[in-house]
């Protein structure tokens, strides 16, 4: 995901990626944990996602 992309969307929307990520984060978590998770590296770019996601909502909060 481009910041870019992040950028365009709505308060609501950033909302609902977040929380949707977050799950992501956890499941990916549990798969990691019971070893059932192929590629590992999709929780450091699932947790940038989050962090990116975060920074925008941050932005917009600070423009108002």
């Amino acid at each position: 995901m481009k910041a870019n992309e992040v950028r365009n969307m709505s308060a609501s929307e950033l909302e609902a990626k977040l929380v949707e990520l977050k799950k992501d984060l956890f499941f990916l978590r549990m798969q990691h944990a019971t070893n059932q998770l192929d590629n590992p590296v999709k929780i450091s770019l699932v947790k940038k996602d989050i962090a990116r996601v975060q920074t925008i909502i941050r932005e917009k909060q600070l423009e108002q």
